[in-house]
């Protein structure tokens, strides 16, 4: 059409400055790009759309330590006392064992100067009393020895008294056998010297002499028996004594044996005073030294609670707090539930942290500037009051020099590779990322 209008136009000057108006205004012989612009743009995301993209999940959390003892530590008394003086002002660096404040006692019972001296001297006394105690118990036992020997002693000298005794028994016994033998002797012959008076035989004067025989052998018969008698009375006697004996020193060292134990027992009670006072003045002297707060490890003095001198303070009360310095830094990430199961040990995560500058790409952490990596070491199984579970992130390539304890990370952990129309569906749908096991073995991006 627009070749025909031009034709028609020609030869007419006029008309053709309109035409060349018309087709400057309006682009009547200009060529549209717009469809080579739309194919090549269409062409351009599809290939875009099979790009590789490396799914991810997003954390904050802020830089900590592995090891706790390393974390924020707060300086807490352990007694009730009254500040003295200040040897470190907060921002100051301290090295382990520097003292950082010095209490002084504020409880009636430790106020006495002389508190260790005195507690020394009930101490020498205690032990005097006990030595004391203890060379009775040993004074005793000499006595039992004694007593021991002079028992066995006595009975010695009881028992030769008895053998002696059992030798006049003896001795005694033949003589009444003797005697009883005479006797029958004298008895044989007054009952002849009768017969013999009878028939004339015999005089009265020598029948008299024969009676008198008699009779002085029946006089020693009783005589012999009634000392036989008088010695086995003597050897019940000597039997008697020696039990006598037995038992009164058998007293004696019983008495002497319970002294003993007594003065050890009193001994053995004064020691275990001694024993109590040491406990006291031990703890006492620890006690001193807890009026001296030191710094538990080396960092830097930091959120002082505390101010004034002659500030009383309450038992376990916080005075500061100390940073210890960081010699394996961590970060702590917080995850929502639905993300737990996509994370595992040793799973790798990226960091920004923050005041590092760093330029990141999320799905192409290839090409990310500035972040950081790390490694999972620790997840918890509880959630904390918010409702996230902790995880724990050591490094596993040098991370900054300056980072401090509590400063934010931006956590990103790397799932897996999909191409991004994956992506793209899947998050239009709101579904999660694709759950795989990680496997400590497979090679990281």
């Amino acid at each position: 059409m627009n070749n025909l209008l031009k034709k028609s136009l020609d030869g007419d000057s006029g008309l053709e400055e309109k035409y060349d108006s018309l087709n400057h205004l309006y682009h009547i012989d200009k060529k549209s790009k717009i469809r080579k612009w739309f194919l090549g743009i269409s062409i351009g995301a599809a290939i875009v759309l099979f790009l590789p993209w490396t799914q991810n999940i997003r954390a904050k959390g802020k830089v900590t330590t592995l090891n706790q003892q390393y974390r924020p530590q707060a300086l807490n008394t352990l007694l009730p006392g009254k500040i003295v003086k200040w040897y470190a002002s907060e921002g100051d660096f301290v090295k382990k064992g520097d003292t950082i404040i010095q209490l002084s006692e504020v409880k009636t019972e430790y106020l006495d100067p002389f508190l260790t001296e005195n507690y020394g001297k009930q101490i020498e006394a205690k032990t005097l009393s006990s030595e004391g105690y203890l060379n009775k118990a040993k004074t005793s036992e000499i006595q039992i020895s004694a007593l021991k020997e002079g028992l066995r002693l006595k009975i010695s000298a009881n028992s030769n008294k008895i053998e002696q005794q059992l030798l006049k028994i003896s001795s005694d016994s033949l003589d009444l056998v003797a005697e009883e033998n005479a006797l029958n002797a004298y008895s044989r012959q007054i009952e002849a010297a009768k017969t013999m008076l009878d028939q004339g035989a015999l005089s009265m004067v020598e029948f008299e002499k024969r009676r008198v025989n008699f009779q002085n052998s029946k006089a020693k018969v009783n005589s012999v028996s009634n000392k036989l008698n008088q010695s086995k009375q003597e050897l019940l006697n000597l039997k008697i004594e020696r039990n006598s004996i037995f038992q009164d020193y058998q007293e004696k060292i019983s008495k002497a044996d319970g002294d003993r134990f007594s003065s050890i027992s009193a001994a053995r009670s004064t020691e275990a005073e001694i024993s109590k006072l040491k406990n006291q003045m031990a703890s006492y002297a620890v006690r001193q030294g807890m009026l001296f707060i030191l710094a538990p490890q080396d960092g830097q003095i930091v959120k002082t609670k505390k101010a004034g001198i002659g500030e009383v303070l309450k038992e376990a009360d916080v005075i500061a707090e100390v940073v210890p310095e960081m010699p394996d830094k961590a970060v702590e990430l917080y995850i929502q539930p639905m993300d737990l199961p996509l994370l595992s040990l040793g799973q790798n995560i990226r960091f920004v942290f923050d005041g590092f500058p760093a330029i990141v790409f999320s799905g192409w952490p290839n090409s990310s500037y500035g972040t950081f990596g790390g490694k999972v070491t620790y997840i918890e199984t509880s959630a904390n009051e918010s409702g996230l579970f902790r995880v724990l992130v050591a490094p596993d390539e040098k991370w900054p020099d300056m980072l401090k304890i509590g400063g934010g990370a931006n956590g990103i952990a790397l799932l897996k590779d999909v191409p991004i129309y994956f992506e793209l569906w899947r998050n239009i749908n709101g579904f999660p990322p694709e759950y795989y096991q990680f496997k400590k073995d497979e090679k990281t991006k």
